[in-house]
C-alpha cells in the first residue's frame, strides 16, 4: 500500500505512553512521559495535573447533581515526575453551592493546588443563553508543529492534537490580523489509566496551554511563566474536540494575561485566564 504526501505530511508522531496517569492506590498516582514539560523532561506540563486534581474533586461528587462552575489553579514550583499523592478538602459544605480544595503533592512538598466551587443543576431549570460567536468548523488533520525552541519529542507535545484556525505556536501577527489564536484540540490518551476521561479533565488538560498556543513571541526566545490559572465553567464540554479563542497580551513590563473562551461542537463552554510574567531568555 502507497502512502500518498498528503497523508503523511498529517500523521501523528507516536505517542509518548498510553495516559498521562496510572493510579498506584486510591489517592496516589504515577505521572508516565505523557506528562513532561516543554522546558524539562523531568518536570511535568500543568496541564494534566490540574485535570488529575479535577479528577479528584469530582471523584467526590459521586452521583450528586453537582458540577464544577469554577476552578482556581495555583502551581506553587515545578512539578516533577514521578509519584504524587491528592488531598481533597471540602472547605465549605453545601447542597446548592459547595466549595471543595484539592492539594498534590510530590516529593513531600505541595506542588499544586485546586480550589473549585461546585453548583447545583436540574435539568430544564433555566432558559438557555449564549453571547459567544459559534467557533468555526473543525479543519482538516494537520502537521503538528511544536512551539519554537522546544524538542519534537517532548511528552504531552505528543499527548494532543491541535487544529489551527487561525495563529500558530509562536506565528508573527499580520496584516489585519486580530492578534488572537483559534484553535481545536484534543486530548489523545485518557488521565489516568483504564478510566474514561470526563468533559472537565480533558478542558483541564488543554486549558493550560491558553498561554502557549497564543503566544505571539518565540518560546526560544522568550520566558513565559503562568503561576495560575482559573476556569469558569457554563458547562463541561461534551465532545471530543475543545476550541480555544485564546489571546496573550502582553505590557511592556513584562507582565500579561492569556485569556480564551472554550468551545465544544455545541457551543461555549467557558472562559479561561492566567496571569504572565514574561522576561527574555538568557
Amino acid at each position: 500500500m502507497t502512502t500518498s504526501r498528503a497523508s503523511a505530511a498529517v500523521e501523528l508522531p507516536e505517542l509518548p505512553a498510553a495516559s498521562f496517569y496510572e493510579q498506584v492506590d486510591e489517592t496516589t498516582f504515577a505521572s508516565t512521559p505523557a506528562t513532561e514539560s516543554p522546558w524539562h523532561p523531568q518536570a511535568q506540563h500543568g496541564g494534566p495535573p490540574s485535570a488529575l486534581l479535577g479528577r479528584c474533586i469530582e471523584a467526590g461528587v459521586g452521583d450528586e447533581p453537582m458540577a464544577v462552575g469554577k476552578i482556581d489553579v495555583d502551581f506553587l514550583g515545578p512539578i516533577p515526575q514521578g509519584v504524587c499523592a491528592i488531598e481533597v478538602t471540602v472547605l465549605r459544605p453545601g447542597r446548592r453551592v459547595r466549595q471543595v480544595q484539592a492539594v498534590m503533592l510530590a516529593e513531600g512538598r505541595a506542588v499544586v493546588t485546586a480550589r473549585a466551587w461546585l453548583v447545583s443543576y436540574e435539568e430544564d431549570r433555566a432558559p438557555r443563553t449564549h453571547s459567544a460567536p459559534a467557533p468555526s468548523a473543525l479543519p482538516k488533520p494537520q502537521p503538528q508543529v511544536t512551539m519554537p525552541g522546544v524538542r519534537d519529542e517532548w511528552g504531552y507535545g505528543r499527548a494532543v492534537e491541535w487544529r489551527f484556525t487561525q495563529g500558530g505556536f509562536g506565528a508573527p501577527a499580520s496584516e489585519g490580523d486580530d492578534g488572537r489564536t483559534r484553535v481545536w484540540g484534543r486530548t489523545r490518551i485518557p488521565l489516568v489509566a483504564g478510566e474514561e476521561t470526563t468533559g472537565l479533565q480533558r478542558l483541564l488538560t488543554l486549558a493550560d496551554s491558553t498561554n502557549g498556543v497564543s503566544s505571539r513571541l518565540a518560546g526560544r526566545d522568550w520566558l513565559f511563566v503562568p503561576p495560575a490559572m482559573g476556569v469558569t465553567l457554563q458547562r463541561v464540554p461534551s465532545s471530543e474536540w475543545m476550541h480555544l479563542d485564546a489571546v496573550t497580551d502582553i505590557e511592556s513590563r513584562g507582565t500579561g494575561v492569556a485569556h480564551a473562551v472554550v468551545s465544544d461542537t455545541e457551543g461555549l463552554c467557558g472562559y479561561v485566564s492566567q496571569p504572565l510574567l514574561v522576561a527574555p531568555r538568557g
